[in-house]
């Protein structure tokens, strides 16, 4: 029995609910936020955000407008490709594939809330998003980013087992516990983007809403609240170094160890063949993590609106664009799986 129908087997006797518990709350939450707004008489234009998007220049809407959509069509097709890559063939059925065919769906998920609505953006005059519009991006882009940061922490615990304890991976690794793990990186990923709307969604807006960024993140939506935002920062803060450093840190120890054991391995030989297992996970974690750490880890009084916005493009369209390439040119297997995949294609 493959590893994949087995992990298909035991989905069936589970049920997911996570995005559909946490969903209606959240909805039901910021209906009653915005028919407090409009009894309070705002005027139309602040019934909702204006997003100033990457440029404000009409000349570069439209190149902007290609670039970005072939970055995104990239991007689909390059995940869907590494889906079907791994489900279509036998030998990479194991969890290392199986958390990367995991990352790649989220990968198209986490660019799909974004990109779309850029695309229309940079045509279109308005610019506008709901206030309810705005919340719900914001907690499903939070949601699938940090659930991408969880499954990376998952990998590299994949690495460290099958290097550091080869002769217990298959316990160690089975499709319950990765399944657990996955469960696990969705559950807490939606109660934190929860979480943090939930917060928002208590603000105040009074003056300016024009959202100085191509998104609904968090640190711009906060830069204009007329509310008593320190509280919110503080909380936002602390919860978000528990969230995100958690996976970060079990990735740094997980290496650690893994250097450790392979500076151990007396042959040269066998000292790169554990270390190449590992370099195209390293690559994603450093693209992924280093603009993240960059954009979030600020107080908001040192927020940059051009030099984050390039950063969170890093994040949420390129490395999204680059890892199946990641994943696959220094990947006999994958090479093999994609190969196979044209193959089944073509005939």
């Amino acid at each position: 029995m493959s590893y994949f129908y087995r992990l298909k087997l035991m989905k069936e006797a589970v049920l997911i609910k996570l995005p559909f518990t946490s969903l209606p709350l959240l909805l039901q939450t910021l209906s009653r936020k915005s028919r407090d707004m409009e009894t309070k008489n705002y005027s139309s234009s602040t019934s909702g955000f204006v997003l100033l998007g990457l440029s404000s220049n009409p000349q570069l809407q439209k190149p902007l407008f290609a670039i970005f959509l072939i970055m995104y069509l990239v991007t689909v097709v390059g995940n869907v490709l590494i889906i079907l890559a791994v489900y279509s063939d036998p030998r990479l059925h194991t969890p290392m594939y199986f958390f990367l065919s995991n990352l790649s769906f989220m990968d198209i998920c986490f660019t799909t809330v974004i990109v779309p609505k850029m695309l229309v953006n940079f045509l279109s005059k308005t610019k506008v998003i709901s206030y309810v519009g705005c919340l719900v991006q914001m907690y499903v882009f939070m949601a699938f980013g940090n659930t991408d940061s969880y499954l990376l922490a998952s990998m590299a615990i994949d690495r460290l087992v099958a290097i550091c304890n080869p002769l217990h991976y298959d316990v160690v690794m089975n499709p319950r516990h990765c399944l657990l793990m996955l469960l696990g990186s969705c559950s807490i990923s939606h109660l934190h983007s929860l979480f943090r709307v939930l917060l928002m969604s208590r603000l105040s807006f009074c003056a300016s809403h024009v959202i100085k960024h191509f998104f609904c993140d968090t640190q711009p939506v906060l830069k204009l609240s007329c509310s008593d935002t320190s509280s919110s920062q503080m909380v936002v803060m602390t919860e978000t170094l528990a969230v995100i450093v958690t996976p970060f840190l079990c990735i740094i120890f997980s290496y650690l160890r893994i250097i450790i054991t392979v500076l151990r391995i007396p042959s040269i030989a066998g000292k790169w063949k554990a270390f190449s297992t590992c370099g195209s996970h390293l690559t994603a974690v450093s693209l992924f993590y280093g603009s993240i750490i960059y954009v979030y880890f600020r107080p908001l009084s040192m927020y940059s609106v051009v030099k984050d916005r390039v950063a969170t493009v890093m994040y949420t369209v390129v490395t999204p664009m680059l890892n199946p390439f990641i994943y696959s040119l220094r990947n006999k297997d994958m090479k093999r799986g994609l190969k196979k995949l044209r193959d089944r294609i073509y005939w």
